[in-house]
């Protein structure tokens, strides 16, 4: 079976799933794996590498040929050429977040870019709308990441936003399979965001001390950080961040200082591993492509298994 929907049109993929632009992981390696499976992989610019990030779009042109994307992570990326940086890599598609959603929207636009906005609230949901976004991605306050202060869980969320609003909304937070991504798509979405579940793949490009905290990790073992101020924060916990959690220093972005000694060291208390509750149902490191393949079967499954429950 197939998708045919909004989002698989505008994005030009065969399969409603997107990857999330996390720092330093969602690079050529990682975003590749997921378009060539289907999806559609994004590149980050939240690390603020931007000649770095120069070189991963020019890897993707390489490494695929279908349809990838790039995130303006406008809290973490000053640079005011940023978007034509954007404009003259030729991306298709944008996702915009950590900030106005009016700010690049409408030269974005301009250029024939397709735009959706992350948002954690309806306030900035309507925001976003009124920007003109072509599309949402809803982040519910279980994702891992950064987050709003005031964390709204997927299941209120969702419906919340896809009543009031009618342009196509891509789930995340808490999406980690197909039975999570057709409870997203029974809420409101047309298309999820992976950040955890890709994160532990095998094609992630962090350490594998990493990768088997989240598959260790119980649904318990995160915690949220820095909600008295911005940004607030979901993250895997550690002796670091448990302590952070009870003692919140000044300036939360000072424990990223050595964020490549966790990262690609595999020091899990040089820094903070970002990661959604969802760590508690991943069971082990799989392939990219293994991964969506078994989302998209066991969504249809889901829809199917719920049908013939329940509407026969």
């Amino acid at each position: 079976m197939r998708f045919a929907n909004r989002i698989t049109e505008m994005l030009g993929v065969e399969y409603p799933i997107v990857q999330a632009p996390m720092g330093w992981i969602a690079r050529a390696q990682l975003a590749s794996a997921v378009s060539n499976a289907g999806g559609l992989g994004i590149i980050e610019t939240s690390s603020g590498e931007l000649d770095e990030i120069r070189t991963e779009i020019r890897k993707m042109r390489e490494l695929t040929d279908k349809p990838f994307g790039v995130n303006i992570a406008q809290a973490f990326v000053r640079d005011p050429g940023i978007v034509k940086f954007v404009i003259d890599h030729k991306v298709r598609f944008v996702t915009t977040s950590a900030g106005d959603p009016g700010k690049y929207c409408a030269e974005l636009k301009r250029a024939g870019l397709i735009v959706f906005h992350v948002i954690p609230t309806l306030k900035g949901a309507l925001k976003a709308v009124e920007a003109g976004v072509d599309g949402l991605i809803v982040e519910g306050g279980e994702g891992g990441g950064f987050k709003n202060p005031q964390p709204v869980a997927s299941m209120v969320l969702l419906p919340l936003v896809r009543e009031k609003v009618k342009v196509p909304i891509i789930a995340a937070g808490g999406i980690v399979d197909g039975r999570t991504m057709a409870a997203a798509f029974a809420l409101g979405a047309e298309g999820v965001q992976m950040g955890t579940r890709m994160v532990s793949s095998e094609e992630s490009p962090v350490h594998r001390n990493w990768k088997e905290a989240i598959v260790a990790a119980a649904e318990t073992d995160t915690v949220f950080l820095n909600q008295f101020s911005k940004p607030a924060l979901r993250a895997l916990r550690t002796n670091r961040t448990s302590r952070l959690e009870r003692e919140p220093g000044p300036n939360m972005m000072t424990e990223f200082g050595t964020a490549k000694d966790l990262y690609f060291g595999g020091d899990m208390e040089a820094s903070i591993a970002l990661s959604g509750q969802v760590c508690g149902r991943i069971e082990s490191i799989k392939p990219v492509a293994q991964i969506i393949r078994e989302t998209v079967d066991e969504f249809f499954a889901t829809v199917r298994n719920l049908s013939n429950a329940y509407a026969s």
